[in-house]
Order: C-alpha cells, then structure tokens, then sequence
C-alpha cells in the first residue's frame, strides 16, 4: 500500500507540473499576401533579443512599399518571403503594392509601412519637403532608363531630338531626358526647341509612329516593343529594328530603386537592428534570384503579376543587370553616382540645393552583408539570353 502511494503520489506530481510550463511556441505564421497599404499606421513589435541563427522567440511585423504591382523588378522581395529568408531574420514581412496613386514616401513617412522603395530623386523631393527618409540600401547600381526609336528614323543622340516629337511618362521620370536635353541646349519646355508629349505606361505611341521617340526601361517597355509584330516581316521586332539612348552612356543617369526609411523609426531602440536583419534578407533574396533565375521568376508569376512568363524572364535579367555587379557589395552606395544624382536633382530643380548630410548610409547595408554568405558583389555575373514571344506571355 505504502509503494501504491508513493506511486499515485508522484503521478500528481508530474500532472501539475505539466500544467506549468508554458505550450511551444506555434510556428511562423505564413508570409502576408500583398496587400494594399493601410490606412493606419501599426508600431512594428520590438524585435527579439534572440540571434537569428538560434531560433525566433518572436517575429518581429513590417510592411515594404513597392512603388508599383508586382513584377520582376521586386522579384528579390518576394523570393525573400517565399524562400523563408525574412522568417529566418526572424521578420514577419508584408508587401504592399503600388499603383499610380501610391507615393512610397508618403506612405512610409506617414508610418503606413517601415520600408519603401523608390527612385533616389522622389526620395530627395520628398526629403526636401521635411519628409525624415534616408536611403538605406541603393540595391539598383545603375539607371534603367533608356530612349527608343525607328532604325529607320532614328533619334539617336540627345541632340538629334531638336524639332522632334519626345515621349515621357512624367509623374518625376523625366529628369535625366530633360537634364540631357538642356546640356545640349535643348530647352524641353520651348515647344519651338522640342516638342514633349505625356505617353502612356506603354509603347503604343512609339508602335504607332505618333512618337519620334518614347521613354523605355530596359526591363519592362523595351521589351514590349520587341514583343509586338513588325507588321512588314511577319514576326517579332529585333533589336535591329530600333535605335537606343542609354541614359548611363549619356551622363544624367540618375540611381533609382533603393530601400528607404524613416531616421525617426530609425533612432527609436531595436529598429536599427531591425533594418539590418531585413535588409540581409532582401540581399540574399536578390542574390537568390541572380542564381536561381527560373525559380525566382516562377516566384513572381505565383504572385500574380500582369505580364507573362517570357516578359517576367526578360524583366528579372535586365534587373539582375542593374544589380549585379555591385563592386562594393549589393546595397552599398557608389558616392560618385550619388553625387551625380544630386547634381541632376539641383540643375533640374528637383531639389533647391543638395540634401544634408546623412540623406543615405551604408553602414547598414554593410552590417547586412555581414550577416550573409557567398557572392555578394557579383563580379563575375554573367546575364542569360532570353527569348520574347509575342505579348510575352
């Protein structure tokens, strides 16, 4: 009887103690599908004291701005959710998608989101305007920019546009065409010099020869010109077909898609850390999508873009070269190129006078890198060959 007692006695014992440990953590909850920004701002959580590499206590909530829909050009963003590197910084990351009517900057000053992209100059107007942004990582290394013609009536310098018909989308995608202009004294508000026409986020004009020249992104509207029928052969249009003004070659590139965010969100205890886990995460997803191109555009299509697989391939290739090579390592700032922006965004009246120093900063992105292995400079990338098909379906 007395062994029986001891017996049920210890039972009891294991029962209550069971009851007062604490359940295991559920695990990560699945990455947030794209969602418009909120209307609200939401405090992202403190993040966890607890190194990446020993496991999540927490996930720490932000949100990413995009500055349009989803398409290769933030392929690198989604890789990092579907590919769980964001979960692995113990981050619990939400993109938002952009549209005509979402400025990033706003968005991001507001307290809607953490993290924003943008091109470098809307960042400096809106800074300019009291806005607290600072550029965190300038993961675009060059300027996609470029000005497109007929072979057979071609434009093909900035000074062949004197008398001409110039396509430009506008809404601040203007200031390297207009700042090449004047530097060979073109006046692009003289329609008596140049006449300046708004196109439509396509190439229809230019298709249609009401254009003696459109704006393009190597990534996106070039190709689409290439996946449109040449009506007198019967197949697509090649390359040989057109005429093109790289604006890197002309000397008014100006840096585009980088990650920003609020100095203010910044100062507050833990973010910084914060910025640093998810700037790794983007990183190693771009990285991620510079070698495993396929998988990386199948990412994408899972996400419902717009456009086909072809044109998403074309688009992610053309990205990867405006990424790669990254001689300081992916998100560290070029000064000389910066510096070149600045003095675009001055002469064209983007900005009164050159911002403040402190307007970016690498430290961060070079904490980042830190945290990551392999090739992260890309001084051996070599881009693919990739075939349109017609719509790029």
């Amino acid at each position: 009887m007395k062994n029986r007692f001891l017996f049920v006695l210890l039972a009891l014992l294991v029962v209550v103690l069971a009851a007062c440990v604490a359940p295991a953590a559920p695990a990560a909850a699945p990455a947030a599908p794209v969602a418009e920004a909120a209307p609200t701002a939401a405090p992202a959580a403190e993040p966890t004291a607890a190194p990446a590499e020993e496991g999540c206590a927490e996930m720490t909530p932000v949100k990413l701005q995009l500055q349009w829909v989803t398409q290769s050009q933030f392929a690198g963003y989604f890789a990092a959710v579907d590919q769980g590197f964001y979960a692995e910084q113990c981050l619990d990351v939400t993109i938002l998608e952009g549209a005509v009517d979402i400025v990033p900057q706003q968005v991001v000053a507001s307290g809607q989101a953490e993290f924003g992209l943008a091109w470098v100059p809307k960042m400096l107007a809106s800074r300019s305007e009291g806005a607290d942004l600072v550029n965190i990582g300038q993961v675009f290394q060059r300027s996609g920019t470029l000005m497109v013609s007929w072979a057979d009536a071609p434009v093909a310098s900035i000074a062949d546009m004197k008398g001409k018909k110039v396509g430009t989308w506008g809404f601040g995608n203007e200031h390297e065409l207009f700042a090449a202009m004047r530097g060979e004294g073109i006046d692009p508000n003289n329609a008596a010099d140049v006449t300046v026409i708004q196109q439509s986020f396509d190439m229809l004009a230019l298709l249609n020869r009401e254009l003696d020249a459109a704006q393009a992104m190597t990534y996106n509207e070039y190709a689409q010109v290439l996946e449109a029928i040449n009506p007198a052969t019967g197949a697509l249009y090649t390359p040989a077909d057109l005429t093109v003004i790289d604006f890197n070659d002309v000397g008014t590139a100006m840096l585009q898609d980088h990650v920003f965010a609020r100095e203010s969100w910044l100062a507050e205890a833990g973010h910084e850390d914060v910025a640093v886990r998810f700037l790794a995460a983007s990183f190693q997803g771009w990285q991620w999508c510079r070698d495993e191109i396929d998988a990386c555009v199948q990412v994408v299509l899972d996400n419902g873009p717009t456009l086909g697989q072809s044109h998403m391939t074309w688009q992610l290739n053309e990205i990867n070269k405006l990424i790669w090579p990254s001689p300081a390592g992916i998100g560290v700032m070029d000064q000389a190129l910066w510096d070149q922006t600045v003095a675009v965004s001055v002469e064209s009246g983007i900005i009164p006078e050159a911002p403040s120093e402190g307007a970016f900063r690498s430290d961060l992105a070079m904490k980042a890198l830190e945290l990551l292995e392999g090739d992260m400079t890309g001084a051996d990338y070599q881009p693919i060959s990739v075939e349109l098909v017609e719509g790029g379906e």
